[in-house]
């Protein structure tokens, strides 16, 4: 790994360490931004929950009242209606049925003892075990009580018929239970709908704002950040906040609606046993607290980790050729290696962290619920009389505990996502947070292209100079030429002048207005770019002149390329200007690429032209074409030219020869030649290795001749 990358590592680990209160506010912010589907979610997501909840309490009615029941006392009636029943030459009706004032007679108990059940003529004194004898007695003891009953065994019919009228009831019920089932069902597929549509839309208008962010951002930016780390953050970093919205959000939310609807539940059934499971909550607080501390650490490196994999993919790609060329596929396989290991490393410490803190936690707490549970029915707690636990009251409560370690695995289980989307979110956040300067869409008019730099100092770090007062003015209409060794400050000029940076010192004037008081994209508006290696956009020709701009229409486009002789080098493409263009033309020769990035600086009617070592890379015939061409595209335009060949420049109005950041010499070519100084030095050089060039080639024709 390079000094240079650490770098980059540790300024990107260290920004990475903001606020997660601040994180959390942010993402709720964007939520917001799609609330109506949000909250409609989280609604039906409620109601989900709700009827779901409401199951173990139909239940437990269920049981209590229509299965259960049975063994509450029954009366002696005359009267005759669907609750009543007839036995052994008598009519009975179970004490809940009876209306208020209505006449009851002699008491009887149904009581089951083992396997079956005896109709006991009279009242009991307690309830406790019960024991069958042959001689159809009933014994009930508890604790040192006991007291005997005579009994009669009910057969199969017989107790149907005191079963018979709650049949209604139960099969009610039954019903109430499914269509419960049926609506918690309908209502959590519309809040897994909503919640996915929602956070779509979210994750779209976040993705929207980072890359419309990014076309704020200043060039200097892009200088310390590879670019695969900034579409980790675009693609990989948005994907983890979406699982945020989608997934944490909704298993969050239903868990906490699930706790606090399921301890109502258990304090409703049975407050003190619900009180002593109570001690859940400061253990389900202590452990997201200890997890979501030592988890964010692991996160950050892995994904930091992750976004120095894509950068060096993406690096590897579009430098595949000079790294076969110079046999450096080891090297970048094991700068690779050095962040995949650490990644892998990091997502060890995580799955081990999971490990320990997960379904293992998740299983001590319910055994120490379940002990709970023992320990205070083992206690004697499930008797008969006066405020007793019925055999419903138990089933709902232990149904409620099992579904309450559902939503705390649940949430265990999040865990990783949410710290994940939390580190993912400081992430764009931090990219978002780079101060941009906001697209100007405003229009001005054509200015004449006057230019002048005024005492312009700057530098790209702070303390190393690249320009040191650079004074000079361009007329319109004129061509400035810009040489000087690598590093002499030639493209520095050009950045400033195109405000790609701003400068520390000095002054940049067009027309006698100061450039830093004009929008970047207006001014920019007039001026028009050709680089030395031209960029080609995936589409065609003729969408890489207009930049699908609808102001450049195809008869513009085609008399760009006609101007800059584009007209001969394109015609025996097969489909002409709209020939397809794959990702920055390699389908296309280097001349090719070069005419259509010439056309595309042409087709907007630029007031300043800049050639920056355009004709370089080009054949000699494609470059006499297009310096042909370029003679008549220069009238009335301001054209500043960067070149090593020399003698491409000889016919330009102003010649700046720069060293080491200062114009040391200026003048046109025949001044220079004349002062016998820099200029004339280097034109004599290339003279020279133009005529040793030249000379063997002429030797060997003579010598073929």
């Amino acid at each position: 790994m390079s000094m240079e990358t650490n770098e980059h590592y540790d300024l990107d680990m260290d920004r990475m360490a903001g606020s997660k209160g601040a994180t959390i506010k942010r993402l709720v912010k964007y939520a917001m931004k799609g609330r109506v589907q949000l909250i409609i979610a989280l609604l039906m997501l409620a109601v989900s929950v709700g009827t779901e909840l409401a199951g173990p309490l139909v239940a437990k009615q269920l049981i209590d009242v229509h299965i259960s029941g049975i063994e509450k006392p029954w009366y002696e009636t005359q009267d005759s209606d669907k609750y009543t029943v007839a036995y052994d030459g008598k009519t009975f009706k179970r004490e809940d049925h009876f209306e208020v004032g209505e006449a009851r007679g002699a008491e009887v108990r149904i009581l089951q003892a083992g396997r079956n059940y005896y109709f006991v003529p009279g009242a009991i004194a307690f309830d406790g075990t019960r024991t069958a004898s042959t001689d159809n007695q009933i014994t009930i003891a508890k604790g040192e009580q006991t007291a005997s009953y005579a009994a009669q065994e009910l057969t199969t019919s017989e107790l149907y018929t005191f079963f018979k009228p709650e049949l209604s009831g139960l099969i009610r019920l039954c019903w109430y239970y499914f269509a419960l089932i049926l609506l918690s069902a309908v209502f959590a597929y519309g809040q897994r709908y909503y919640l996915q549509a929602s956070s779509n839309r979210i994750i779209r208008t976040m993705r929207k704002d980072v890359f419309e962010h990014i076309n704020r951002l200043p060039v200097r930016y892009f200088d310390n950040l590879p670019a695969g780390k900034i579409v980790s953050r675009v693609t990989n970093d948005t994907e983890s906040i979406r699982e945020l919205y989608v997934t944490v959000l909704a298993n969050f939310f239903t868990g906490t609606i699930y706790m606090i609807g399921i301890f109502g539940a258990l304090f409703l059934l049975n407050a003190q046993l619900a009180a002593i499971c109570l001690f859940i909550v400061p253990i389900l607080v202590l452990w997201v607290m200890f997890y979501g501390r030592i988890a964010q650490r692991y996160n950050r490196v892995i994904r930091s980790t992750l976004s120095e994999i894509n950068g060096r993919i993406n690096e590897s790609i579009q430098g595949m050729a000079v790294i076969r060329a110079f046999r450096k596929e080891k090297k970048m396989e094991q700068e690779f290696e050095t962040y995949n290991e650490e990644n892998l490393l990091y997502k060890t410490k995580l799955l081990s962290l999971n490990s320990w803190t997960g379904h293992n936690l998740v299983n001590v707490i319910r055994n120490i619920a379940y002990v709970a549970l023992i320990w205070y029915f083992g206690g004697g707690s499930l008797t008969t009389p006066g405020g007793f636990v019925t055999l419903g009251v138990l089933y709902a409560f232990v149904d409620y505990l099992n579904r309450l370690f559902q939503p705390i695995v649940n949430i265990v289980n999040q865990l990783p996502n949410l710290e994940t989307a939390l580190v993912s979110a400081e992430r764009v956040f931090v990219l978002l947070d780079e101060k941009g300067v906001d697209v100007a869409d405003e229009e001005m008019p054509r200015y004449k292209g006057n230019v002048a730099f005024d005492n312009v100092t700057f530098a790209y770090k702070e303390g190393e100079n690249v320009l040191k007062n650079i004074s000079f003015e361009a007329q319109q209409g004129q061509t400035v030429a810009l040489i000087g060794h690598t590093g002499s400050g030639k493209s520095s000029i050009i950045n400033l002048l195109f405000r790609f940076y701003d400068i520390e010192h000095g002054r940049i004037t067009i027309d006698g207005v100061d450039t830093y008081t004009m929008p970047k994209q207006t001014m920019r508006r007039h001026m028009g770019i050709v680089l030395q290696d031209p960029f080609l956009f995936t589409g065609t020709i003729a969408s890489n002149v207009s930049m699908d701009d609808p102001k450049v229409t195809r008869e513009m486009v085609e008399k760009a390329i006609r101007d800059v002789g584009g007209d001969q080098v394109l015609k025996n493409l097969p489909q002409g200007i709209d020939e397809p263009v794959i990702e920055k033309g390699t389908t296309l020769s280097a001349g090719q690429r070069q005419i259509i990035s010439f056309a595309r600086a042409l087709a907007f009617d630029p007031a300043i032209l800049i050639l920056d070592e355009a004709t370089s890379n080009i054949d000699t015939e494609t470059e006499a074409l297009i310096q042909s061409a370029l003679e008549v595209v220069k009238q009335g335009r301001t054209t500043f030219v960067i070149a090593h060949r020399l003698s491409t420049i000889k016919n330009a109005d102003q010649i700046l020869v720069l060293d080491r950041g200062e114009i040391v010499e200026r003048g046109n070519h025949e001044t220079l030649m004349q002062r016998e100084g820099k200029y004339y030095q280097m034109y004599q050089i290339q003279q020279g290795e133009q005529a040793s060039s030249a000379k063997p080639a002429a030797t060997e024709g003579v010598y073929t001749a």
